[in-house]
């Protein structure tokens, strides 16, 4: 499997990026050899290995999400530009 010019310049038509002709060839051959890499990884034997996901044994460090102390809500506003009613006044981001 091989990636053409003509692809690399769709996907950079659809993700709305200006490649230059050099660009594209650039990119081309750096997807080209990552592809002859992946490649050469199935070459590998592969029997006798189990399926991770991951590399290193990692475990989910989450907390229980419960309610704990904080900072009092006046001592949180104190530096705040504008406030209204105990809470932030921010400047609308969506019109309406």
């Amino acid at each position: 499997m091989a990636i053409s010019k003509e692809q690399v310049q769709h996907v950079a038509q659809l993700a709305r990026l200006a490649l230059t002709e050099k660009e594209v060839e650039q990119f081309t051959t750096q997807l080209n050899d990552i592809l002859h890499f992946a490649e050469k990884l199935n070459e590998l034997n592969t029997e006798n290995v189990e399926p991770t996901s991951h590399v290193l044994p990692l475990a989910n460090v989450l907390r229980e999400d419960e309610v704990r102390p904080s900072i009092p809500r006046d001592k949180a506003l104190a530096n705040a530009p504008e406030k209204r009613d105990g809470m932030f006044r921010v400047p609308a981001v969506f019109e309406e």
